[in-house]
């Protein structure tokens, strides 16, 4: 009959919380980080090999990358994962991507398109539905906050010049740079896409605001319009 065995009864160089501790998070694998989460496996399976059926994730996205597109829902499907392990994982993806966003503090003068995409890539490239965010800026490029202004489908979202002036209004904000993602993976901007920034554009040179940019996110890529002639 096979045995399997459970973290105690591994050496200690193969428990990963012993691992972690003897020579640092970095010497552990994926899966064994995972583990670490996940804490504890099933009767007949380690935490590490459940770690990595999650990461096998059914589809093109696998490895880590696979903890951004599972729900809470969908994790819970796989056996071993229950609703707190769940929602530890679904916590731990987005502790992810706010670490990333972090790193950019509130007084970063965003000088780049680059800059601006590497600080909201890992926020938007994993969504599953379009979303619109309203980046604003000071007179020396410096974030004063942002801001969901729309939420759409898989393949569209609106871009309402009146929900963005409003909130740049609140925020008093100088400059103004709109990120969308696409959840296609490719950054490539459709005719509407095109439309809608220039006719924004338009509207905030009315009220006095300067419509840095449009960029749109895609799978860990992006495009800006300003770079590519398409926002005078």
């Amino acid at each position: 009959m096979e045995h399997f065995f459970t973290q105690k009864e591994l050496p200690l160089s193969e428990r990963p919380y012993e691992k972690c501790e003897r020579f640092g998070p970095e010497v552990l694998s994926d899966a064994e980080l995972l583990a670490v989460i996940i804490r504890s496996g099933t009767k007949k399976e380690r935490a590490v090999d459940l770690a990595i059926r999650v990461l096998d994730r059914p589809g093109s996205k696998k490895g880590l990358a696979a903890l951004n597109y599972y729900s809470q829902k969908e994790l819970q499907k796989i056996k071993g994962i229950g609703r707190v392990k769940a929602i530890q994982l679904c916590c731990a993806a987005e502790l992810a991507k706010r670490m990333q966003a972090a790193s950019f503090e509130e007084n970063t003068a965003f000088t780049t398109p680059q800059m601006i995409a590497d600080a909201y890539m890992g926020r938007l490239r994993h969504c599953r539905t379009e979303e619109i965010i309203l980046l604003m800026l000071d007179t020396k490029g410096r974030k004063i906050a942002d801001s969901v202004v729309s939420r759409g489908t898989v393949n569209s979202a609106i871009l309402e010049p009146r929900e963005v002036l409003t909130t740049a209004l609140r925020y008093e904000a100088v400059c103004l740079v709109i990120l969308h993602n696409h959840p296609s993976g490719s950054p490539t901007p459709s005719e509407a896409d095109i439309l809608a920034t220039k006719r924004l554009a338009a509207a905030c040179e009315i009220v006095g605001f300067l419509l840095r940019d449009h960029i749109i996110i895609g799978d860990n890529r992006y495009l800006s319009m300003k770079e590519r002639g398409l926002l005078n």
